[in-house]
């Protein structure tokens, strides 16, 4: 018997490490816990189903994903199978993180015989690796390693509409670590990807001026289409990151070029940054297409539908003769004949048309500017300084109240007194922000000396402060304070002097 030894225990140590991925899995499946009705709890299911967790929030471009994220998709997904609440599926969440990434730091680790050098050795292998961290809520977020990728990757074939996605994250990964030959092979895999996604598009573009007979069919494509468009606009977001990153990296190369080798790799890094920038130019095309098929196609297919159904329709057929055809009661017959009414149409003229604006016009029918803008424009400033000097008293007011008996408030804690005390409208609103920028930049202000005017934008607030001070200091502090999805400021303390 001919066999070649060597061929078959080449890449022995690549292949061990692959199989020792599945290893933190197996030491899951060990665990004898039970839920609260003993019934017998698959951490080995539950482990590869956070990892699918983990790996889809990867795709989302989600990096808030902790303990607590888990355990609440566990939760989700349960449906009463297991007898569990929401602090045993925290504990199983925790569990599960700890077998994936040892809290002593390690990573995990196998010793086995190297048939191919003949001696022992030892591979590491990452499952799961930590993120960024809230220090606020005390929360740490976690994300696939690169092993963890791996392992994803090994237990489907995906999708082709996933693979751009997949080879992204295996590119970002070849980057941080400086492969840049493989990157630019991983490159050369996403252009393909990118001529076949392009071609998926052109092809569903056909098919969508062909094929949609009923709106059945146009509800699925438009899902298609949705689908992909999101796709294309997370990718996008994804290209961009990696572009900044690489022309970071050569940035910082190209100012520490010191042998032949640091000069090899930074011609590699620039033939990455260009070959990087044509699949991205390319793939935004693509976006661009897409957004084209889901705004005009498909609504030059609902229009032909539509037609297509008048041209059908026959209203002597469906209506008329149905209607005298056969006796049918009042309240029938007007529900058949309400579609093709038209709806009340009442015309009314307000007085208050007379004092909009006017187009004054000269007998050649050339338009001919208003005179006095200087003093329009002045009468527009004065009436907006008027409406946020309110604005500005109400804030001192609601500040005051929340103050109390005290000389000294932060901010978060005026902010907290308002959600008590029904004030969320006015923190959606851009004045209340601008009234702490400004009286922060105005700090700190004598009242005694100050010259109080109804007229400017503090006058009506200076005058409720001066009943119980004589001078205010505000000054930043530590912290940055989430008050809406909308608006984000730094802490501040607001003293009475």
């Amino acid at each position: 018997m001919d066999i070649d030894i060597k061929s078959i225990t080449e890449n022995y140590r690549e292949r061990i490490q692959r199989l020792a991925l599945f290893d933190p899995l197996y030491k899951l499946s060990n665990k004898n816990s039970r839920d609260r009705s003993n019934k017998p709890i698959d951490y080995f299911n539950l482990g590869f189903l956070a990892l699918l967790f983990f790996f889809e929030n990867m795709l989302m471009r989600n990096r808030k994903t902790g303990i607590r994220e888990l355990a609440e998709f566990f939760q989700r997904v349960n449906l009463g199978r297991l007898d569990l609440d929401y602090e045993d599926f925290e504990k199983i969440a925790r569990d599960i993180i700890e077998i994936f990434r040892p809290p002593n730091g390690k990573r995990n680790s196998r010793k086995f015989y190297n048939w191919e050098t003949g001696r022992e050795e030892t591979v590491q292998y990452s499952i799961i690796k930590a993120e960024r961290a809230n220090f606020e809520k005390n929360t740490q977020y976690y994300t696939l390693d690169e092993q963890g990728l791996e392992l994803v990757f090994a237990t489907k074939e995906y999708f082709n509409e996933f693979q751009l996605s997949i080879n992204q994250l295996v590119l970002r990964k070849q980057l941080e670590k400086g492969e840049f030959v493989g990157a630019l092979r991983q490159i050369d895999e996403m252009s393909l990807d990118v001529r076949n996604l392009r071609d998926r598009i052109m092809r569903i573009k056909h098919e969508v001026s062909r094929n949609i007979i009923s709106n059945q069919i146009y509800e699925r494509y438009k899902n298609t289409i949705e689908d992909i468009n999101i796709r294309l606009q997370r990718e996008d977001e994804e290209f961009s990151e990696l572009q900044s990153f690489v022309k970071d990296t050569g940035e910082k190369m190209g100012n520490e070029i010191v042998h032949e080798k640091d000069r090899k790799a930074y011609e590699l890094i620039i033939k990455v940054d260009r070959e990087l920038g044509q699949v991205n130019y390319e793939h935004r095309l693509l976006l661009k297409e897409s957004i084209v098929l889901k705004t005009r196609a498909l609504e030059a297919a609902q229009e032909a539908l539509y037609y297509s159904g008048i041209d059908s329709f026959n209203f002597d057929q469906e209506i008329t003769g149905r209607l005298f055809s056969s006796p049918l009661p009042l309240h029938a017959s007007r529900m058949l004949i309400e579609p093709f009414m038209f709806l009340e149409m009442h015309k009314e003229w307000s007085p208050l048309a007379v004092f909009s604006r006017q187009r004054i016009e000269n007998r050649s029918r050339l338009k001919k500017s208003q005179d006095f803008l200087s003093v329009s424009d002045r009468e527009d400033t004065e009436e907006d300084i008027e409406i946020q000097g309110n604005n500005f008293k109400e804030i001192t007011s609601i500040l005051l109240d929340a103050l109390g008996d005290g000389k000294d408030i932060d901010l978060r804690e005026v902010v907290e007194y308002m959600k008590r005390s029904g004030y969320e409208n006015i923190l959606e609103r851009r004045c209340f922000y601008n009234y702490w920028i400004l009286l922060h930049q105005k700090s700190p202000v004598n009242l005694k000396n100050y010259e109080s005017s109804e007229k400017s934008l503090f006058g009506k607030s200076f005058d409720l402060f001066a009943q119980k001070s004589d001078c205010i200091c505000v000054k930043e502090i530590e912290g940055v304070l989430e008050v809406t999805e909308r608006f984000t400021i730094k802490d501040m303390n607001l003293r009475l002097e």
